[in-house]
């Protein structure tokens, strides 16, 4: 009896294997986190729906590089959300010179909604004969070539160094900045705390390097520009005090499990998504070197510089949760090139560092646009909030059903839309597919509308807390909708 006992419960594990699936050995521990659909970690099995990249809505300029500090090669944004204050910093560049040199500046402008800009005068720098202007940082080439801030949301932070930033180039190395106000920096005295000689590639940092506080790695974390087979990549860095960093790896790209093409990418733009800063979003600069799209003529009625365009970029996105891989689970672009010659130079639609909620159901990303022309500007694109892609079902209906979960909430809430004939139903299973009595497609009640927050009912209400902690997937039964995202909660 003891060889069949072995073989019985050989079998029997045999069985729960095949039900959690290749690669699911162990529920998801989602807890209560908010999970959006940029990418393949939630799904299981998708029949008749699909991952759906959505474009960013066209809400016109907002920031004009008009002052004689500023110029046609302003560049470098970034933009932060200090409580009911925005924030924005970018590199004044009126002439074309090598990168680092005496001519570049750091300007700074604020807004109180993130929609309607202005230009503080401070007397912090006088610049061309101009003792008042918005010049915030001077007379510290190289790294004004690229100053990158981020507001440090590390606990126990010192106030003044409350906001930090790295700038610099191959020749100076990545340098600490600190700021107690975000308008007022100081070179930290560590100086350069990311040198070339810890960098296993034989160019970098010529781009936006950024960094941040990761609350949920509880590290420093930076990602800054290399050459690599002479194609432009991207390098990860983390450190436990902003000082000292670790050896920089090389990230790479996946695309729905296979490797992903790789393309040049000038900016990266990393950060922790606010909604959920597990997930960090990329919103990446591609640069495709070589691909004229104006002729001269039209280059010269444009007042584009002669150097700035003979190539087009457009801006792309990308997720990683850690490590040195990032998920290009959509290859196309994500805010392309607008109507007119103007948007299809060189070095234009390169996105500003970080995506910020400007609306109770909206947030923004802002785009530097006409580089290189005297129409200089920064652009702003809305969303939806979690709307940079969904799981969609068009008419005919379909479903989705999770990998096996756990989570920790009292109630599943859910950012959809629906179509008036469209609608969601949500089934809970087991973690090996069997429909959960009280919570199966017959008890559940239809979810329609447009909503960021909806919470999901079935016939016996909207407690799920008896499932809390246990194993679980997710059964979504789709018509003529969009799931952006799902969140657990108390």
């Amino acid at each position: 009896m003891r060889p069949l006992l072995l073989f019985m419960l050989f079998f029997v594990g045999s069985l729960n294997v095949v039900g959690l699936q290749a690669g699911e050995k162990k529920p998801l521990p989602i807890g209560d986190h908010r999970e959006l659909f940029v990418d393949d970690y939630l799904i299981g099995k998708m029949k008749n729906v699909s991952l759906r990249l959505h474009q960013p809505v066209d809400e016109g300029v907002v920031l004009k590089f008009d002052k004689p500090w500023e110029g046609l090669f302003c560049g470098y944004c970034t933009i932060i959300k200090d409580g009911d204050l925005y924030r924005a910093y970018y590199r004044g560049r009126p002439q074309a010179g090598a990168d680092g040199d005496t001519g570049e500046v750091y300007c700074y402008a604020e807004s109180k909604d993130g929609i309607h800009w202005t230009k503080p005068e401070f007397s912090l720098f006088e610049k061309q004969g101009f003792k008042k202007n918005n010049i915030i940082l001077a007379d510290a080439a190289p790294m004004t070539h690229n100053l990158s801030p981020f507001l440090d949301t590390r606990p126990g932070v010192p106030e003044s160094e409350r906001y930090k930033a790295l700038g610099g180039t191959m020749k100076s190395g990545l340098v600490a900045f600190t700021s107690p106000d975000g308008i007022h920096w100081k070179q930290h005295p560590a100086g350069t705390v990311i040198s070339k000689e810890m960098v296993p590639f034989p160019y970098m940092f010529d781009s936006q390097n950024v960094a941040f506080w990761s609350p949920v790695e509880k590290k420093y974390i930076s990602y800054f520009r290399v050459f690599k087979d002479k194609l432009r990549r991207i390098a990860r860095t983390e450190s436990d005090d902003f000082i000292h960093w670790s050896e920089p790896v090389l990230m790479e790209y996946t695309h729905r499990g296979d490797k992903s093409p790789i393309e040049h990418l000038y900016t990266n733009q990393t950060h922790p998504y606010f909604r959920a800063p597990h997930i960090y979003l990329a919103v990446a600069a591609r640069f495709m070197p070589g691909r004229q799209v104006l002729t001269d003529e039209q280059a010269e009625k444009i007042g584009v510089h002669p150097r700035y365009f003979k190539d087009t970029s457009d801006a792309i996105l990308m997720t990683t949760r850690g490590g040195n891989m990032y998920d290009r689970t959509f290859l196309s672009g994500f805010i392309t090139g607008g109507i007119g010659a103007q948007n299809w130079v060189s070095r234009t639609n390169y996105p500003a560092l970080n995506v910020v909620q400007t609306g109770p159901a909206e947030m923004s990303v802002y785009v530097n646009q006409d580089y290189a022309q005297p129409t200089a500007h920064l652009r702003r694109y809305s969303l939806r909030l979690d709307g940079f892609a969904s799981v969609r079902a068009d008419y005919a209906g379909g479903e989705l059903v999770t990998k096996p979960l756990t989570f920790d909430g009292s109630e599943l809430s859910i950012n959809f839309s629906t179509s008036a004939a469209g609608g969601i139903k949500v089934e809970i299973q087991d973690e090996n597919g069997k429909p959960i009595p009280g919570f199966t497609l017959a008890d559940a009640r239809e979810q329609i509308g447009n909503e960021i927050n909806r919470i999901v009912t079935w016939k016996g209400g909207s407690d799920v807390s008896s499932l809390s902690g246990k194993p679980v997937r997710l059964k979504f039964v789709m018509k003529d909708a969009d799931l952006y995202s799902l969140q657990f909660v108390k």
